[in-house]
């Protein structure tokens, strides 16, 4: 038999499982290198944790790997029930969990190395967390997109380590309308917007808040057709660039975007390039570890490395 440890936490409700020892030696001199290692010659291990019948389709996986570049704390590469992500919010505040419960992380800043770029990670002293994403950008708004059968909706296309398309909530759509007419509603229409946009493999519909503390609320289709409990890290990154991009929120003001769930997340931005639009948006949240496992891999179960 096999063993190797992974640690569970959820942040605002979205769950992240950590790989923290007995992982795949990778190979490569890049993050970018060692997620293709690891997507060619071992995906077994991402397949055993996020998957059935160990996981399921809302899990998101972490592997930690050591820094390519010694001041940086350590890679990171993500990864869900259908591949690998560039970038994941909730999950890099899930990892700061992890880290400081494994008495490895301190309050301050920490910078993690992950596919889409270098991010920084505050631990503050209530075991919150305030990440600093890659930059982030708007790269087309109000473009106007058919959906057969449906209609046609404005929507914007917005990179924030994930590529995503925003829209607002459909009249007759409001998001207090089952899940899943919402995952329906939302999975047409990245269909549609995929013949345009390729790149794009999240969908967040956003409207008002709930709460009079609220700014937004959202529900986000992520990729392998599940919903974000959390309000989604870099999809309140995306929509804080959107917001930047259209002079909605001033640079440094709060934004308190909410989950489908009623999980909160604050955000604001700092602008790093006013012409091209880009933006460093920042997200504060706060994850909670609930499991310490040792994984076993008996080679006599057929499904041992998940379904």
């Amino acid at each position: 038999m096999r063993t190797f440890r992974v640690i569970d936490t959820h942040t605002g409700g979205e769950p992240t499982r950590t790989i923290v020892d007995g992982g795949p030696q990778l190979l490569g001199k890049s993050i970018a290198e060692q997620l293709t290692d690891m997507r060619e010659n071992h995906d077994c291990y991402r397949r055993a944790i996020v998957n059935e019948p160990r996981g399921s389709e809302v899990m998101v996986g972490a592997f930690l790997i050591p820094a390519c570049v010694p001041e940086n704390h350590c890679g990171i590469i993500f990864f869900n029930n259908v591949g690998y992500l560039g970038m994941c919010g909730h999950g890099t505040i899930g990892v700061v969990a992890t880290l400081a419960y494994l008495g490895k992380l301190r309050t301050g800043v920490q910078r993690f190395e992950t596919v889409a770029g270098i991010v920084s990670a505050i631990l503050h002293s209530d075991s919150s967390v305030t990440i600093e994403n890659v930059p982030s950008y708007r790269s087309h708004a109000g473009f106007e997109l058919r959906v057969e059968g449906i209609g046609k909706f404005k929507v914007d296309i917005a990179y924030a380590g994930n590529w995503f398309c925003l829209v607002p909530t459909p009249i007759g759509y409001d998001l207090d309308r089952p899940v899943s007419e919402l995952l329906e509603l939302a999975s047409r229409i990245l269909a549609s917007c995929r013949q345009y946009f390729p790149e794009v493999d999240h969908v967040e519909f956003f409207g008002p808040a709930k709460t009079d503390s609220g700014s937004s609320r959202n529900f986000v289709l992520c990729p392998g057709g599940m919903y974000d409990r959390s309000p989604c890290g870099t999809g309140t990154g995306a929509k804080l660039a959107c917001l930047a991009a259209d002079g909605k929120l001033a640079e440094g003001e709060e934004w308190v975007q909410e989950s489908i769930i009623g999980s909160t997340f604050r955000g604001s931005f700092r602008w790093l390039d006013r012409q091209s639009g880009h933006v460093s948006p920042s997200i504060t949240g706060r994850a909670f570890v609930n499991a310490d496992v040792k994984v076993i891999i008996d080679e006599q179960d057929p499904y041992a490395w998940g379904l």
